[in-house]
């Protein structure tokens, strides 16, 4: 029924096997790829006829995790999977960016790909598995692909690469770095690292390829066994030879001008005026349809791109002014925002990212549900770009693709250096909001965050900066780029985005729009990153050096400390009783984990130490010839009972309250009095003997050996008097 195609190979130490031909036959191409025990069905489709109404290719790529791959039933009511994950979404970004650059020129066909995870063996990521599983489908499709592509995950750990470290060999890793690429060189990479060498960084990259070569190979193996019949290639339009000579005819002269002209809004002005001449003389044909409008527009495109490009290479000066080294202009202000815990305002040229901190307690944590466990996260960065950001009016929408891989590229680059929860206690979030956006605003981001971190008190081991390095590669030369604007960007080859400290790099991420770039480019582009990143950093300093030495007043204070775990039942009570009461009482939050740590927060100072205190008396044991500060809560005939430990009350006996002879006890202390008691015994049914007579009750001194130490004649004390014994009374008989 079934006509199978299989190939293996072992890879990493473990066994990577591609199948085709037995699920999802329908597709173009499907391939069920499994590495170790992980499963992932990848499949291509593309529509067979191409959009001739838009101007850019139409490629869309789903990653999706189901939750019985782990064993699991899905959280929430609706117990099934919704929204995608930051995970799912986040590798549908990784899959996307290596692939999208290998379709022929001009294709422009409905293409979408879906990679499902059907079983995870909880050690090796779905994520390089549906890499190259997309990469295989697409090549067996029959779709123009110029792949394929391979994919590897590479660690560092005691000065030695690790070839797609499992999930427990990451843990231990200094990086973990994701790259793909084509046989001739590397398309994309992403990584995290503990401040690592641009030199370590390199070595990854080029592992990593190195080790993924294999990988291709067995993909080649398996489409010349059974790939599909290619599509016809996309023809060229038969006028398109006119229109560019026209355009260039009726526009060149004043786009050059354009591209000469710092200012963001006023250079779209002079292109957008620019380009209507040639769309103006064009409206009467592309109105009766004889000349396409996508046409001209992708046309017009292509003049200025080679305008731009021509011009960088040949004079190495830039849009702005600018050599290709050179960083913009830098303005960094902290303490922006009078209420925040922490803000900054971080501007380059004309990319401007306002960056607010929010410290937290332990009950603000975010609730991670992943495929292969739930966890915590208690350090959180989001980013978001309103359109105002760049002069455009539109529908404000929830973060999409973008603004979700902008923020954890900006997270995994300042992670590396974020205090351990012991030494910080608290949940920390950034919110970014570009207000301004020229290029680059993620590594805005991570330097704005920095700032903001610093601002609010948090113990950041260095500060962190970034920078985007952009890419123009023609046959007569290359140019590398620091500090791109977004017009270099989009009309670049390569968007490369490194982040750090003065130590090393702590993340990564390079998008590469042609086929591969060549070694000597990237130790280029990583030596200039280096430059900017140390400028930076020196701009920033003049703000703020390092973390301020105490949070905002406006923050929560968190007290850490540590009970018996045998006590925390007695701290929350049946049903959280207790803990309901203390909360309700002070006003403050507390956190309770399994080890016994205790974090109490609070705004006011005063209530936090209230709730402190009351923890303390409920977990606390009474010790002998301790001073307590207690209150009278109970006058009797025969002495006064004191509360002197949380709910812990003593007897101060009548002989115990002064060093004189007392009538009545409520002649010396009454309901409601604040005293100072010594603990002078404990008998054998824990009840608390008391002593306010060996005590100064101004100062809280011990004065045992001024006033001695008399111990009353009371039962059960478990202590001997030093009182001789009277005679014994006869026994009565009767």
């Amino acid at each position: 029924m079934f006509k199978e195609f299989r190939k293996e190979i072992e890879w990493g130490g473990r066994p990577l096997v591609f199948e085709t031909g037995k699920i999802a036959r329908q597709a173009d191409g499907a391939v069920m790829v499994t590495y170790g025990e992980t499963k992932v069905l990848c499949t291509a489709v593309g529509q067979k006829q191409a959009r001739a109404d838009i101007d850019f290719f139409p490629l869309t790529v789903n990653y999706q995790e189901k939750a019985f791959a782990a064993g699991k039933i899905p959280g929430g009511f609706f117990k099934r999977e919704g929204r995608p994950s930051e995970k799912e979404t986040l590798t549908s970004r990784l899959i996307d960016r290596p692939i999208r650059p290998l379709f022929a020129p001009g294709y422009k066909n409905e293409t979408q790909v879906i990679c499902t995870v059907l079983a995870h063996d909880l050690e090796n990521d779905p994520d390089i598995v549906a890499m190259v599983g997309a990469s295989a489908a697409l090549t067996i499709s029959g779709m123009p692909f110029m792949g394929p592509i391979g994919a590897a995950r590479v660690g560092y750990k005691d000065g030695e690469y690790l070839l797609n470290p499992t999930t427990d060999e990451l843990e231990e890793s200094v990086l973990d770095l994701a790259v793909a690429g084509t046989q001739e060189g590397v398309l994309m990479v992403e990584s995290e690292a503990q401040e690592l060498s641009e030199e370590i960084m390199l070595g990854a990259v080029a592992f990593g390829h190195k080790e993924f070569q294999p990988v291709i190979d067995a993909i080649i193996d398996l489409a010349e066994a059974c790939a599909k019949e290619p599509w016809d290639l996309p023809q060229p339009v038969e006028y398109l030879g006119e229109i560019e000579a026209k355009a260039a005819e009726l526009a060149e002269a004043d786009l050059r001008a354009a591209y000469k002209i710092v200012d963001k809004q006023e250079r779209v002005a002079a292109v957008s005026e620019a380009k209507a001449k040639v769309t103006e003389f064009y409206a009467d044909k592309i109105e009766s349809g004889e000349v396409s409008g996508v046409v001209v527009g992708g046309v017009l495109k292509n003049l200025e791109k080679d305008i731009v490009r021509r011009d960088i290479i040949k004079t190495q000066s830039r849009i702005d002014g600018r050599d290709t080294k050179t960083v913009r202009a830098i303005d960094a202000q902290v303490g922006l925002l009078p209420r925040a815990h922490g803000s900054a305002l971080f501007t380059r040229g004309e990319t401007q990212a306002m960056a607010v901190t929010t410290l937290g307690t332990g009950q603000d944590e975010q609730i991670i549900d992943a495929l292969d466990k739930e966890y915590r996260e208690n350090f959180m960065l989001h980013y978001n770009f309103p359109p105002y950001s760049v002069g455009e009016a539109s529908f404000l929408k929830s973060p999409g693709r973008r603004e979700i891989g902008h923020g954890k590229l900006a997270w995994r680059a300042i992670r590396p250096l974020m205090p351990s929860k012991d030494d910080f206690p608290y949940t920390v979030r950034v919110v970014s909001e570009v207000t301004e956006s020229n290029g680059s605003s993620s590594m805005a981001t991570v330097c704005g965050t920095s700032l903001s971190l610093m601002d609010a008190g948090v113990p950041l081991t260095r500060p962190v900066a970034g920078i985007a390095m952009g890419l123009i590669k023609e046959d007569d030369g290359f140019a590398v780029l620091s500090d791109i604007l977004g017009d270099e960007d989009h009309l670049g080859d390569m968007d490369f985005k490194v982040a750090g400290t003065e130590e090393g790099i702590t993340s990564l991420q390079m998008d590469i729009k042609i086929t591969s770039i060549t070694p000597e480019i990237m130790e280029i582009a990583l030596g200039q990153a280096k430059d900017g990143r140390v400028h930076i950093l020196g701009e920033m300093s003049k703000a703020i050096t390092s973390g301020r030495d105490d949070v905002s007043n406006n923050a929560p204070k968190i007290t850490a400390f540590q009970i018996n775990k045998d006590k925390i039942r007695e701290v929350i009570g049946t049903g959280g009783k207790v803990i309901r009461e203390i909360t309700e009482t002070t006003g403050a939050k507390i956190d309770i984990e399994d080890d016994g740590t205790i974090r109490v927060a609070a705004i006011d100072g005063e209530s936090g130490q209230k709730a402190i205190d009351w923890i303390q008396g409920i977990v606390a044991e009474p010790e002998l010839n301790k001073i307590y500060r207690g209150k009278v809560v109970k006058v009797m005939d025969f002495g006064a009972f004191v509360n002197y430990m949380g709910t812990r009350d003593g007897l101060v006996h009548i002989s115990e309250l002064k060093n004189e002879r007392v009538a009545q006890v409520s002649d010396v202390v009454s309901e409601g009095d604040e005293v100072w008691a010594k603990l002078i015994g404990i008998d054998d049914r824990g009840k608390v003997k008391l002593s306010m007579r060996v005590v100064d009750q101004e100062t809280g001194e011990d004065i045992t050996e001024e006033v001695g130490d008399k111990r009353p004649r009371s039962e059960g004390d478990g202590e001997k008097s030093d009182k001789p014994k009277g005679p014994r009374r006869p026994r009565r008989k009767d």
